[in-house]
């Protein structure tokens, strides 16, 4: 399994009130599709009226971490309803994660440096 840094800065988030899907994973050893279906989902989330951006990283063993930030939870049911996603979903189930677990969380305070 080869190590991922997707991104490596904070993604902008106005100010809260907004939402964000947590999804922690555990891949499996199959990689075929992945990639690819990886970089079209990342590709059509940017369509998603609502969506505010994403920090993601996975680790070596397969351990990653994906949170995406959004306007509100119209906007995350419209990316949770998305064909596209749901194929990914679906195909993640069958060969791509070993387990996984889906957190929503509204957001009512943040701050930076």
């Amino acid at each position: 399994m080869k190590k991922l840094n997707r991104i490596s800065k904070i993604a902008y988030t106005p100010r809260p009130p907004y939402v964000c899907a947590i999804f922690t994973s555990i891949r499996t050893d199959v990689q075929e599709g992945y990639d690819k279906m990886d970089e079209l989902t990342f590709k059509e989330i940017e369509t998603i009226k609502g969506y505010l951006g994403y920090e993601s990283f996975r680790d070596e063993n397969g351990f990653g971490v994906n949170v995406s930030y959004w306007k509100d939870m119209i906007a995350l049911k419209n990316w949770k309803e998305n064909t596209l996603h749901k194929k990914a979903q679906e195909l993640g189930k069958e060969k791509w994660y070993k387990n996984y677990k889906l957190r929503i969380c509204s957001v009512e305070r943040d701050y930076e440096k």
